[in-house]
């Protein structure tokens, strides 16, 4: 137990010596002092776990010292100690948050047990603070730019209200942050946040996932489910990728948004439900409601306050700090050895055209720590692509002198680009760029194009 502390204070010198030899024995590391004031500044200049408090001092008694114990650090586990105390006394120290009360004499074995128990509690404390800290730091929104500062504004207004909000952008920017941004800034904080990806659950299912259905409702409901807006009840829920919805599922959730209402599938009763409304979609959902994909009334209710996630490349003066971020993090979450990016890898992420955004940096910076052999990741490191990338930026309209030679890179340049969004899924590239896929083949030899190894270029699998 050499990582927890303890501290004794007491009046009486066999007290001290006694508990501290006892404690010893036990591996705790233990300090000591004869007064409350004495304790106090002990506490306060070395930070122990636990204290064994006498409650009958000179001078300041144990409740005072009590008392300013947990004003300095309420995390401290306090164990009362006394001779002759009254119940009065121990109900005012279990009050203000002692741990347990001793009697005089102590007995060995009490006086063991309860500091181990108290040492559980500390240690399980520990451990909270810890993954706390980590998940803060998971849902941490990164950046001094303009467009985050702006960003951050706007999060810290729509938090203290109650209002639905839309979060539009790209993919990986960041969108479920700032939702959960949005909710941990929230009256709603202390309830449940539940997120759904509409995008990842089958259409036929997803009316079931929302609202739940009865017992036999359908082919495969053997019992009764609990849908996510009630899971949310008092709470927020996260609809992310809204825009791939059904429209009869749409209408459903434009009956909640109106009417605070839901209806499991199968059941005729209408049930009140209290649920925040946070959205999210990489959709534009003006062009949808054109396709006629997306409900237009839908779409205003859920627009209500409208928050942009910026792309990567709208604020690429944030990369270094998000690499540090990223750098800083894994390694304490996976202990990994920690490492530096030398100043070409740095130059290489500003330049780098961020596809994936903030995701795809994420990852790189994980998988740079996991596969980078040495204390410094450098430019031999990264990834094939990341490399033809920077020859890309290099690229000069005043290098060129012949129209034929501005066609040949300009084309050379925009296939590179897209094979990289795509994954350099051929077939997918091909119909997105609207190019027969036996040309696309020849402009990439032509071209001297390299494509990656470990990249699966022509699945149709991976477009369905």
């Amino acid at each position: 137990m050499e990582d927890i502390k303890i501290l004794v204070i007491d009046d009486e010198k066999n007290i001290l010596e006694s508990v501290k030899m006892v404690l010893n024995y036990e591996n705790y590391p233990v300090e000591t002092a004869n007064s409350g004031i004495d304790g106090i500044d002990r506490f306060k200049n070395g930070n122990p776990d636990i204290v064994l408090l006498d409650v009958k001092m000179p001078g300041f008694n144990g409740i005072e010292v009590l008392k300013q114990l947990k004003e300095i650090n309420p995390l401290a586990e306090v164990i009362m100690i006394s001779g002759h105390s009254g119940i009065e006394e121990a109900v005012e120290a279990a009050r203000l948050g002692a741990f347990d009360f001793l009697e005089k004499p102590i007995a060995r074995d009490k006086l063991v047990l309860t500091v181990r128990n108290a040492s559980e509690k500390v240690a399980l404390l520990k451990e909270n603070y810890t993954l706390k800290t980590i998940s803060e730091k998971k849902y941490l929104l990164v950046g001094e730019s303009m467009a985050m500062q702006n960003l951050k504004q706007t999060i810290a207004k729509v938090a203290r209200t109650n209002s639905t909000v839309l979060i539009t952008g790209e993919s990986g920017t960041g969108k479920e942050l700032i939702a959960r941004n949005i909710f941990m800034h929230s009256s709603r904080k202390k309830q449940k946040f539940v997120q759904v990806n509409c995008a990842a659950i089958p259409e036929e299912l997803i009316e079931s996932e929302l609202f739940g259905h009865e017992k036999g409702s359908f082919t495969g409901a053997y019992e009764k489910k609990i849908g996510k807006f009630d899971n949310a009840h008092k709470g927020t829920i996260f609809l992310d990728e809204i825009g791939d919805l059904s429209l009869k599922a749409q209408a459903k959730v434009l009956r909640v948004l109106e009417e605070g209402e839901i209806q499991r599938v199968g059941s005729p009763e209408v049930r009140k439900i209290d649920v925040r409304v946070i959205a999210a979609t990489n959709k534009d959902l003006r062009s949808e409601i054109k396709k006629n994909n997306f409900r237009e009334d839908l779409f205003f209710r859920l627009n209500v306050v409208p928050v942009h996630s910026p792309s990567l490349r709208d604020r690429r003066e944030d990369i270094p700090v998000l690499v540090e971020h990223f750098k800083n993090y894994f390694s304490e979450e996976h202990n990994f050895k920690r490492k530096g990016f030398s100043p070409r890898v740095t130059e290489l992420f500003r330049n780098y055209q961020w596809t994936g955004n903030v995701r795809e940096l994420r990852n790189l910076v994980e998988r740079l720590l996991i596969m980078s052999p040495g204390n410094i990741v450098n430019e031999n490191d990264l990834p094939d692509h990341m490399k033809v990338e920077d020859v890309k930026a290099a690229f000069s309209f005043a290098d060129l002198t012949l129209w034929k030679e501005f066609k040949f890179q300009s084309e050379k340049r925009f296939l590179e680009e897209k094979l990289h969004q795509y994954n350099y899924n051929i077939a997918k590239t091909a119909r997105e760029i609207q190019l027969p896929r036996s040309n696309l083949y020849k402009k990439i030899e032509a071209s001297g194009i390299i494509i990656p190894g470990n990249s699966e270029t022509d699945e149709e699998s991976l477009e369905s």
